[in-house]
């Protein structure tokens, strides 16, 4: 149910992971460079791999695979051989259905660890790796009601990473505030609002004070939320910005899009059909939003931004859910977007992920789209 991008067997060209959550197991697609995949070759994982993210956990400059699975409450280690192949997987035990993963030093021992989001028992866990795809066992931090979405940044200003995590069930946010000595000891709860069934979270700098602030995507209650940082382990209350009545937001991401060097948002709407942009004035402001429809009965779920045509103004890729389509919307570099550009899948195919990058080469993004419905993964080249 999610995919990744980076270089597998070091010859220069992105490949793709999968997590294939009905057959159990990751998926490999080497690419050639052109634009074309190899056939994908499978790994077996854990039950149910709902996640997948990347990175060197055993410090021998080659790519591993780290996968959330759902089924038998454990995280998945494929360790990369740097041909495109794996070691046959290593789990270490999680919470009750892990709904997202980070792979990061979190302790600043040069060495990757875990952070998981345990939806099914309300807590996240860290694990600390050794530095040899080996990890300590979980240290469990209970977090509200059906943790879902997180994200990593350093909200105090003290150069240790903390962690923010949305709480869908309880209508919060959660922030756990790293610490040399012993992680994550101070937490903060700041509410998302009554019903907002918060799915999303983003970070970013909102109000060019250099301390880090967080944005929300409220599928609930319709809307995003904004939470500007202190700089300290505090923040100013939620205020809200409406994605339209009945929109149900489920995605949102940031990006500068009318070259003012102040951060936007975007969101994806799941029941409106629609992307909203926000436009950020740079005092952690936002102006009302604009929208663009992604097409009848879309149920557009993911948003990616980019420099898909290579003009230095970000664009906008959305995936819809219920219509099997990729959208591309060209911006203009000020706050305006062309209507959408539409890309079909297959009947069924029920997208709901994308990764982006130059997959043949050539100094274009290509996307890979990863499909819900026919387990199976597109890639769309830019030719222009």
């Amino acid at each position: 149910q999610s995919l990744a991008t980076g270089d597998f067997n070091n010859d220069g060209w992105l490949d793709i992971i999968v997590a294939n959550d009905g057959p159990d197991n990751v998926g490999i697609f080497l690419g050639y460079g052109d634009g074309f995949f190899a056939d994908q070759m499978t790994f077996p994982t854990d039950n149910n791999p709902s996640f997948a993210a990347i990175g060197d956990v055993n410090n021998d400059t080659l790519l591993d695979i780290v996968a959330a699975t759902l089924g038998l409450r454990t995280v998945s280690i494929l360790l990369g051989y740097g041909n495109g192949s794996f070691a046959n997987f290593m789990k270490f035990s999680v919470g009750i259905f892990p709904e997202s993963l980070a792979v990061v030093d979190i302790n600043n021992d040069a060495k990757l660890d875990i952070i998981v989001t345990n939806k099914g028992s309300n807590y996240v866990c860290v694990l600390l790796g050794y530095g040899n795809g080996s990890f300590a066992p979980q240290i469990i931090y209970p977090t509200g009601v059906s943790p879902q979405s997180l994200a990593i940044g350093d909200f105090n200003n003290d150069t240790l990473l903390d962690i923010v995590v949305t709480n869908a069930g309880d209508n919060n946010i959660m922030i756990l505030f790293g610490c040399l000595n012993q992680i994550f000891v101070k937490q903060m709860v700041v509410s998302t609002g009554e019903d907002s069934q918060t799915r999303s979270v983003v970070i970013g700098d909102f109000n060019n004070d250099n301390k880090m602030d967080i944005g929300v995507a409220n599928s609930g209650t319709n809307n995003i939320g904004i939470f500007l940082g202190y700089g300290n382990i505090t923040f100013t209350n939620q205020t809200t910005y409406s994605t339209g009545s009945n929109s149900s937001p489920y995605f949102l991401a940031v990006g500068d899009f009318n070259n003012d060097t102040q951060l936007d948002i975007v969101t994806a709407n799941y029941e409106s059909d629609t992307i909203s942009i926000f436009l950020g004035s740079g005092d952690g402001k936002f102006a009302n939003q604009t929208s663009y429809s992604t097409g009848s009965s879309s149920s557009p779920c993911f948003v990616v931004v980019g420099y898909f045509n290579n003009d230095n103004k970000l664009d906008i890729g959305v995936v819809n859910y219920n219509n099997n389509k990729l959208g591309l919307f060209l911006g203009l570099g000020n706050g305006i977007f062309d209507n959408i550009m539409i890309f079909s899948m297959a009947y069924g195919s029920h997208p709901f992920s994308v990764a982006i990058g130059d997959f043949s080469s050539d100094g274009k993004l290509d996307f890979a789209v990863a499909n819900d419905g026919t387990d199976n993964l597109n890639v769309f080249l830019q030719t222009c």
